[in-house]
């Protein structure tokens, strides 16, 4: 059976060659589109400077003002008259008060009797060691001797320290030791005063301090028949274990 058409004006015969040249062709001037290089214009720039061959300048016309000269002075008189003074005047004479090595000046004369001369009694500070009375701290009054006396004061002392010890926090957690040198003076009301410190560290020192400041207050002790203070002095040992 023949074909109705011609084969040779069928027009989907050569599609896919059409194709292929016009993908190509695409493919093409997009890749030269991307290949285009563009580049500004330089602006020129023309500097241009004015320059005057001759300055010329107004200059301004001063005037020259004259002044009068001032008037000579009056000439002397050709006769000159001597007045005679009229009041006569009296002058006035200042002595100096100054003394000249001529004036006498009787000395002064100080008798001893007439000055009276206040005594200042300074208090006594007697050592604990060689007070004739010591101190009696509150427990002991019912002791004889002054060496049982003094025994039973450095006792109660040192009970006093025990019961009121306190370490310091903070030098316990740095682990902080030693000795601490207290002195301090019972004066003569029975009162401590003047507490003295030496030690390896201010808090341990603080601490010493006020535990001497809290004694209670004692019977003074005697010197010669009356009332004296007394220097005393312990050590206090912080000790961590």
């Amino acid at each position: 059976m023949k074909p109705k058409k011609n084969p040779n004006v069928d027009i989907g015969r050569n599609s896919s060659l059409y194709f292929m040249i016009g993908l190509t062709s695409i493919l093409f001037v997009t890749w030269q589109s991307f290949e285009v290089k563009t580049y500004e214009k330089e602006s020129e720039f023309m500097e241009i400077a004015q320059v005057t061959d001759d300055l010329k300048e107004d200059v301004p016309i001063t005037e020259i003002v004259r002044t009068t000269p001032p008037p000579p002075p009056p000439s002397a008189p050709d006769i000159i008259e001597i007045v005679e003074d009229v009041e006569d005047v009296e002058e006035t004479v200042i002595e100096s008060t100054e003394s000249s090595q001529e004036v006498y000046i009787e000395d002064a004369v100080v008798r001893v009797d007439d000055i009276e001369v206040g005594e200042v009694e300074e208090e006594e500070v007697v050592p604990f060691a060689v007070i004739e009375n010591v101190p009696v701290f509150p427990g002991c009054e019912n002791l004889n001797t002054e060496e049982e006396r003094k025994a039973c004061f450095s006792k109660k002392v040192q009970e006093h320290i025990k019961e009121n010890f306190r370490y310091p926090p903070a030098a316990l957690e740095m682990r902080i030791t030693g000795k601490v040198y207290v002195q301090f003076v019972i004066d003569s009301q029975g009162r401590v005063k003047n507490i003295e410190k030496r030690g390896p560290d201010r808090l341990l020192e603080k601490e010493a301090v006020r535990i001497i400041a809290a004694l209670p207050t004692v019977k003074p002790g005697i010197q010669r028949g009356k009332p004296v203070k007394v220097k005393y002095a312990i050590p206090i040992n912080f000790v961590v274990h």
